[in-house]
């Protein structure tokens, strides 16, 4: 900490000097076999001095990119409710701003206006309110914390504490709401940080050092939204426009970027299910999930057999983060009621349902 608050009183004509001082310095400890408790002393005040010089030549250019091209017309960052902020970063985790803007966010907002709101309300009328977004596990964690308070705190441990709140989710609101200097780390933020630093698989730990080593504690705000900016405009996954980026003059692997990060080969697992809809009067029959996958939402039953005197509908699939899903769909018209809730079509309408179930429904 004392040589970061030092490094702050040198003057930037110096650091060619200093860092030369040191490359001797080093090669005379190195030669005459010095302790090793002072090498390694040494090389960390070098290591301080390149990451802050670093740091001063990137973070003037970063703050005049943001002012000109930065995303200043979205709503979360024209408010410093923390509310607003904290569905923003939920509702953009899967999601594009696109999406999350033209569709979803304002009715939201306009339906819970606050965490009170939010809490107060039921499961059920949330789930509606998110339906087409999916990930319901983020709508059902948004309810369950605005049950649990009013106001959200702060602190970035009392933050995490909260359902559904992992670590960037707390940075964001940290910086963005509360002005606190800290970095956030979503998918575009890491791509910036191994192209910068030349990382090809680096540990969590290691991104997250870097981060802050990288961060204007000066202006969070903006340099967190600039990085965030710069991922999803400049620093692409494929086709980067390295000649544009304000971290050009820094960036340690815009020669070849698309070797940072080292990208790991997925497979996609298959998931089979074999749906019953179930119709009396045509009047189709829907239960409430209570597992884990789904929880919450209205949807088909899912059997292990379809009856013999079903009809076979035909297939919907859907793409999950971690599995594809695919259905194989049949019919069953009841003589008599066999089942517990029956809904008809506008009545469906009104509940929240899945988009597999979505689909379902037009093969009906």
């Amino acid at each position: 900490m004392i040589i970061k608050v030092a490094l702050r009183c040198v003057e930037p004509k110096l650091y060619t000097l200093i860092i030369g001082f040191y490359l001797v310095l080093l090669t005379f400890i190195y030669n005459i076999r010095l302790n090793y408790v002072m090498q390694t002393h040494l090389c960390n005040i070098f290591k301080h001095l390149i990451q802050y010089r670093m740091h001063k030549k990137a973070t003037p250019s970063l703050l005049d990119w943001y002012h000109t091209h930065g995303r200043h017309e979205l709503p979360w960052r024209n408010t410093e409710d923390p509310y607003h902020i904290y569905l923003s970063e939920v509702m953009l985790q899967q999601t594009q701003v696109k999406t999350v803007l033209e569709r979803f966010y304002f009715p939201f907002l306009q339906r819970f206006p606050s965490l009170k709101t939010l809490g107060d309300a039921a499961l059920d009328d949330v789930l509606k309110m998110w339906e087409g977004l999916g990930y319901y596990t983020r709508a059902k964690n948004l309810h369950k914390t605005a049950t649990l308070v009013e106001r959200l705190p702060s602190d970035i441990d009392a933050l995490i504490a909260l359902p559904g709140i992992g670590k960037n989710t707390a940075h964001a609101i940290a910086a963005f709401a509360f002005g606190q200097p800290v970095p956030v780390m979503e998918a575009n933020v890491r791509r910036i940080l191994c192209r910068i630093f030349a990382l090809q698989t680096p540990a969590p730990k290691d991104l997250w050092d870097k981060a802050y080593d990288l961060l204007d504690t000066q202006n969070p705000f903006e340099h967190n939204q600039a990085m965030m900016d710069i991922g999803s405009g400049i620093c692409l996954p494929k086709n980067p426009k390295c000649t544009l980026c304000p971290f050009a003059s820094i960036c340690t692997g815009k020669q070849t970027p698309q070797r940072y990060p080292l990208k790991q080969k997925k497979t996609v697992p298959i998931r089979e299910e074999f749906i019953m809809v179930y119709r009396y009067n045509d009047r189709l029959s829907l239960t409430q999930r209570k597992g884990k996958f789904l929880h919450g939402l209205w949807g088909f039953e899912s059997v292990d057999v379809p009856l013999c005197a079903a009809e076979y509908l035909g297939e919907v699939t859907h793409a999950y983060t971690h599995f594809k899903l695919v259905c194989k769909v049949y019919v069953y018209d009841e003589l008599d009621k066999e089942q517990t809730h029956y809904f008809n079509l506008s009545e469906i309408r009104k509940l929240a349902i899945s988009k597999v179930d979505e689909k379902i429904l037009k093969l009906l």
